[in-house]
This record gives structure tokens, C-alpha cells and sequence, in this order.
């Protein structure tokens, strides 16, 4: 059984109680499945089961939703190489490939991250819950490069709370389509699921606060080279922050536009570079390059830096050869 708990905020008021909870960046149930769950009394509002999805949330309710156990998912060690950056006894540093994602879930039993750690170590820390031992934060399927993971308890109080407190340091790199204007900005914009698809998110009023920081570090033709530092670390952010205020999807990124770029002339050269770049890419153009945090145990301030993939270089190479052409 998974339970959520949530309270009502100001711009929440008056959402329907299916609506309300399917905007919950945690919940990933579709609409349907949990107005089903309301109706057989799954949800509660200030401790009295509410049966009626339509039901109008109020400001400082408390909202909570338990999900009955689905089909049990593989959560047995896998042999899946990790590219360990740094481990001691209480947490572990990892340069996270693309493709791999992070736990298991109704839509990916196994060959996660939590599946290659439990082959690794055999502590690790269980305050995120049986299908999540470890982890911290995550990074999408995707997204490339550092994440801490944590092996005791303790350990992942500390690094929560650096998380919370805003005082982890995270840098992204990212190539786009287009060059953002202006070459610097902070983007403070809330970020909720898409309601017309909430295999996706976007910006929202309704949504959580987001805060995304950004410079661009290199101009090419069509796209540039960005560095993206985060205040806040919700779901997809910095994808959907640039494609949806800036116009800048990230390269390869097939959810936010980054496949099918807008507003590039459709000329046989242009054409050229976008078939060249997606097929080096294979998968989007965001990695994780620098990580930064103090040790919860030893009090040490710890700062890693990983160069980003292959592809990803190899994309600026392309990049590159079409300034020059």
C-alpha cells in the first residue's frame, strides 16, 4: 500500500478532489484510476473518507490518498555496471547513464538504478520506501550524470534536508535549439502535471514553484550550449522551463519539442544538421556535470564534476562543423 499526503494551498482552492490530485507531482496515477480510488473511499480530507470526485478542496485541508499494492515488481539485485564517482560507508556518487531509470514502478519492473544498487551494497538508507532504498533525488531516464545516493537513514536526513534548504549545489549543461534571450535569466515559473497529458508536465499556476537559472555559455547557429543551476527540483524541470519559456526545448528531448523544433527555416542545410544531431543524440541533451553538498556525517564539503557522454560531444562536434560550414 503507498499513501500520499498533501495539504490544499491558496491557488489550489475549489479544485475538484480527482483534479487536485492529479496535479501532485508524486502521484502518477491517470485521472480515471484515481476517481475510482476516491469512490471507494482511498481518500481522505482532514481524516473523514471523501467518496465524491468532484468534491471542491479547501485552503489547509489535508489531502490523503492511499493506493492498494499493485502487481509486485522485481526488487531483486541486478549486474548493472555503475560508474561510481565516489563511495564511503554512509552514501555513494554516481555518474547516471542515459536509459536507466531510477526505481521500479507498475511500468518498469526491473533494470532500474535500485535493482544495479542492491547488487552493489547491501545497506541502504529506507526512508523513500521499499521501491526506492537509497535514492535521494532523481534524474530522468535520460538525463545523464550525478546523483547521490544514500546508505543509512541518517545520511538521508542530511541530504534531504540540504535539498529542502536549497544549499546543494547543482549544475546542468544542456544543448538546445535556439539561444535563449536573454543570455541570462532566472526563470520562477510553477511547474504541475499537463492535464491533457500527465505523462507530461508544464508551467502552471497552479503548480508548485519552480526556480531556474540559466547563462548561455556557447552560441552556435540554431541551438546553443546552456548551464542551468536549480533553486527548487521538481519533475522535469529545467526541460519544461526552457521549452515552455524560452522556446528552447532540449535537443533530442521527444516529451517538450525537442525532437520537432519550431521556427528553424527549413532549408536543406537546416534540415541536415536536425537529422544529424537527433541520430548522434539518441536521447536528450541534459547531464548533471557538477555536485555539490556537505557530508551529513563527517561535515566535509564535497564538490564532484563529471564531463557529460559521448553523444553529447559528439553532438557539439556537429555543432560545430555546420558554424564552419
Amino acid at each position: 500500500m503507498e499513501f500520499y499526503a498533501s495539504t490544499v494551498e491558496d491557488g489550489e482552492k475549489g479544485l475538484r478532489l480527482d483534479t487536485y490530485l492529479v496535479m501532485q507531482d508524486d502521484i502518477e496515477e491517470s485521472r480515471s484510476y484515481i476517481s475510482t480510488l476516491i469512490s471507494n473511499s482511498h481518500v481522505s480530507i482532514d481524516g473523514v473518507p471523501v467518496t465524491k470526485p468532484s468534491y471542491s478542496v479547501q485552503v489547509n485541508q489535508k489531502i490523503e490518498l492511499e493506493i492498494p499494492d499493485a502487481v509486485p515488481v522485481d526488487m531483486s539485485p541486478e549486474n548493472i555496471e555503475l560508474d561510481i564517482v565516489f563511495e564511503d560507508e554512509h552514501l555513494i556518487v554516481l555518474n547516471k547513464q542515459a536509459g536507466l531509470v531510477i526505481h521500479p514502478s507498475g511500468t518498469c519492473k526491473k533494470g532500474t538504478l535500485v535493482n544495479a544498487l542492491l547488487a552493489h551494497c547491501d545497506n541502504l538508507s529506507g526512508i523513500s520506501g521499499e521501491l526506492r532504498p537509497g535514492i535521494v533525488h532523481r534524474l530522468d531516464k535520460d538525463t545523464t550524470g550525478l546523483m547521490m545516493v544514500a546508505k543509512d537513514n541518517i545520511t538521508h536526513r542530511g541530504l534531504s534536508s540540504q535539498l529542502s534548504a536549497r544549499t546543494v549545489k547543482r549544475r546542468y549543461i544542456a544543448l538546445v535549439w535556439h539561444i535563449p534571450v536573454p543570455d541570462a535569466d532566472r526563470i520562477d515559473a510553477p511547474i504541475g502535471r499537463d492535464l491533457n497529458n500527465r505523462q507530461n508536465m508544464t508551467v502552471l499556476s497552479t503548480g508548485k514553484r519552480a526556480v531556474t537559472n540559466y547563462q548561455v555559455l556557447r552560441r552556435f547557429r540554431h541551438t546553443s550550449m546552456i548551464e542551468c543551476r536549480l533553486e527548487t527540483g521538481r519533475t522535469h524541470q529545467i526541460r519544461v522551463h526552457l521549452s515552455v519559456r524560452k522556446n528552447c526545448p532540449i535537443i533530442a528531448d521527444l516529451k517538450y519539442g525537442g525532437c520537432n523544433p519550431k521556427e528553424i527555416p527549413s532549408t536543406v542545410r537546416n534540415r541536415e544538421l536536425q537529422s544529424d544531431v537527433l541520430r548522434i543524440a539518441t536521447h536528450h541533451m541534459l547531464h548533471a556535470e557538477t555536485l555539490g553538498f556537505i557530508h551529513p556525517i563527517s561535515g566535509v564539503e564535497m564538490e564532484f564534476n563529471e564531463a557529460p557522454p559521448l553523444e553529447f560531444r559528439l553532438v557539439m562536434k556537429r555543432l560545430e562543423k555546420d558554424m564552419n560550414d
